[in-house]
């Protein structure tokens, strides 16, 4: 059984909006953050959001002011909306799970302890 479940994505034109979800109710909210990543083709992974068991959310500098990351009432699905996307922001988009550490930070990829299967986001000019 998947531990975290992503759906969403698909493909959108530049300036468009995306919504991805992610079903992390094999988790309490208080036992985990969570977070999202995404990898370009033959690129790193990088961080875009951070949700710590606070409340608290961490954006990475490009997507600040237009991306949000929330939970619903009842904390078991994350939500990550997108918008005014860039092509340069196609790729695959994943789920990520860590521990309930608050870091006060963006999470790293070597912090992760688990991965959602990814979602692909297209974006096209």
């Amino acid at each position: 059984q998947e531990q975290l479940v992503e759906s969403g994505g698909g493909s959108v034109e530049a300036g468009g909006s995306l919504g991805l979800s992610c079903d992390a109710s094999k988790y309490h909210y208080s036992s985990r953050c969570l977070a999202w990543f995404r990898q370009a083709p033959g690129k790193w992974r990088e961080v875009v959001a951070t949700l710590y068991t606070h409340g608290k959310t961490y954006f990475a500098p490009s997507v600040k002011g237009r991306f949000t990351f929330s939970q619903d009432a009842a904390r078991t699905t994350a939500y990550l909306q997108m918008g005014d996307l860039t092509p340069s922001e196609t790729g695959m988009y994943y789920c990520a799970r860590a521990g309930p550490l608050i870091r006060w930070r963006l999470l790293r990829p070597d912090e992760v302890d688990y991965w959602g299967q990814g979602t692909q986001v297209t974006v096209s000019s």
